[in-house]
C-alpha cells in the first residue's frame, strides 16, 4: 500500500467523527442570510458550502490549509497535492512515494491518442483535454467497485485511486495536445526521472536552455492548485461528484466550466490587452502613456483585464508571486515589464472609480504574460494549463467528500414569483 493511502486511513475516520460531531451539537446554527440581490447575483457570497482544502478570505487571498499560498511557492505541486489531502507536509519518503506512484500510473490508453487525431483540426483544446478525459470513463476504478456492491466508507478509496490515476496522465495528454493542436512536431516521451510539473514542461517542448521555463511551471502549477469550491469548476466538478458520478465525469464537469470566458480564459483576455497596448505604444509605455490610456479604456465603457476580483479586497497574493519571479528572472521583457508598469500605475486609477470596489490584480493579470515570454503563444491552451493545476484541488475535495460522506448537492430554487409575494411581506 503506497503511503498516501496510508495517511488518509488514519485521517478520515477522525474527519468523519468530527463532522457528526459538528453536525449534531450545531446542526441547527445559522451561518448565513440570503439577500434578493444574492439569489439573483449567482448566490455570491452566500455561506453553503464546505471546503477544507482552502479558503480565500477578501483581505488574504487564497489559503491552503491555511497557510497563505505565498509560503508555498517553494513546493513541488505533488507536496502540495500532498498537502491538499491530508493537511500535513510530506515527508522526503512520502514525496517520493507519491512521485513514484504517479510515474508507475502514467499510461495514457492508446485509444485516446487515436480519438485525438481524429478529432478536427481547429478543434479547441480544452474539447480535446475533455474529449480524452470522457472516453477514459470507463477506467474508472470508483465506477467498476461500486458496480461490485463497494462499501460508502470505501468511496473515498476507489475515488483516491482514480484522482491519482488521472493526475498521473493528465500532463502526458495535455502536452501531447499542444504537440498536435499546434504542429509541433512527434509527442515528447514522459521522462520518469523528473517531478510531475518538470516533466509536463519537458513534453510540452518549448525551449528550456536555463530551466526557468520548468521553473515557472511548477509554480503555476501551484498557485492555480485549489481556490475553495465555490468557483465554477470546482463548484461544478463537486455537484457532479456529489451524485456519486466518478472523478472522470466530475472533472470532465469541471473543465467545461474552466473553459468559459469568464473563469479559465480571463488570463488571455488580460494578455491580449498587455500586447495591444506594446503595439499602441511601440513598446513599454510610460506611466504617463498607461495612466491616459487606462482612463481611455475605461472611458469608452471597457475594464482592464485581470483588475478587481470577485472575493478578493487586495492584490491577489498569486499575482504577487507571478510578479517576484517575472522581476527575478524576466525584467528586460517589454511584455512583463508592461504588466509591472501596470501594476504601478493602474490601481491608482481604479481607485478613483467609486463603483470599482476592488483596484487591484489578480494572478490573471500578469500569468498568461510569463508564458508569452517564453513562447508558449497559443493563447487557446492557457485554460488547459490552468485545468492541468485546477485537476489537484477537485480531485482533493472529492476524496474528502466522499471520505466524510458529505450527501448530494441539491439546493433550492424558487421563481420569481415567490420572490415578489415574499418582499411585499
Amino acid at each position: 500500500m503506497y503511503k498516501l493511502k496510508e495517511k488518509l486511513q488514519k485521517l478520515i475516520p477522525v474527519w468523519r467523527d468530527e463532522i457528526k460531531s459538528i453536525q449534531k451539537e450545531y446542526g441547527e446554527k445559522v451561518i448565513s442570510q440570503v439577500t434578493v440581490a444574492q439569489a439573483y447575483g449567482g448566490m455570491r457570497a452566500v455561506k453553503s458550502l464546505i471546503c477544507d482544502t482552502s479558503e480565500v478570505p477578501p483581505d488574504k487571498g487564497l489559503l491552503i490549509r491555511g497557510v497563505p499560498v505565498k509560503d508555498l511557492t517553494d513546493k513541488l505541486p505533488e507536496e502540495v497535492f500532498w498537502f491538499l489531502l491530508t493537511g500535513e507536509h510530506p515527508t522526503k519518503d512520502e514525496l517520493k512515494d507519491l512521485q513514484g506512484e504517479l510515474v508507475r500510473r502514467n499510461n495514457v490508453p492508446v485509444y485516446v491518442w487515436y480519438v485525438l487525431r481524429a478529432m478536427p483540426a481547429d478543434s479547441h483544446p480544452m474539447a480535446m483535454l475533455n474529449t480524452a478525459i470522457l472516453i477514459m470513463q470507463k477506467e474508472s476504478v470508483f465506477q467498476k467497485r461500486y458496480d461490485e456492491g463497494m462499501k460508502k466508507d470505501e468511496y473515498w478509496d476507489a475515488t483516491l485511486e482514480d484522482a491519482l490515476n488521472i493526475l498521473a496522465i493528465l500532463p502526458t495528454i495535455a502536452a501531447g495536445i499542444y504537440r498536435m493542436r499546434y504542429y509541433k512536431g512527434a509527442l515528447i516521451q514522459s521522462d520518469p526521472k523528473l517531478d510531475w510539473a518538470a516533466d509536463y514542461a519537458h513534453m510540452l517542448g518549448i525551449a528550456d536552455p536555463n530551466g526557468e521555463f520548468t521553473k515557472l511551471m511548477r509554480l503555476y502549477m501551484v498557485l492555480h492548485s485549489d481556490h475553495e469550491s465555490g468557483n465554477v469548476s470546482a463548484m461544478s466538478a463537486s455537484t457532479v461528484n456529489s451524485a456519486l458520478s466518478d472523478l472522470y465525469f466530475s472533472l470532465s464537469a469541471g473543465l467545461n466550466g474552466l473553459a468559459g470566458p469568464l473563469h479559465g480564459l480571463a488570463n488571455q483576455e488580460c494578455l491580449k490587452w498587455i500586447l495591444e497596448t506594446i503595439k499602441k505604444f511601440d513598446g513599454v509605455p510610460t506611466e504617463r502613456q498607461l495612466k491616459d490610456y487606462a482612463w481611455e479604456t475605461l472611458n469608452s465603457g471597457q475594464v482592464i483585464p485581470g483588475y478587481g476580483h470577485a472575493v478578493l479586497r487586495i492584490t491577489d497574493p498569486r499575482f504577487d508571486a507571478i510578479l517576484a519571479f517575472g522581476k527575478k528572472y524576466c525584467a528586460g521583457s517589454d511584455v512583463f515589464d508592461t504588466v509591472s508598469r501596470v501594476f504601478d500605475v493602474v490601481p491608482d486609477v481604479l481607485k478613483e472609480v467609486q463603483k470599482i470596489k476592488d483596484p487591484w490584480p489578480n494572478v490573471d493579470a500578469a500569468s498568461g504574460a510569463l508564458l508569452y515570454h517564453y513562447g508558449l503563444s497559443e493563447f487557446s491552451f492557457y485554460t488547459v494549463l490552468f485545468a492541468v493545476s485546477r485537476a489537484m484541488g477537485v480531485f482533493a475535495q472529492a476524496v474528502m467528500n466522499r471520505g466524510t460522506n458529505m450527501p448530494i448537492i441539491r439546493p433550492k430554487s424558487v421563481t420569481t414569483e415567490w420572490i415578489k409575494k415574499e418582499v411585499k411581506k
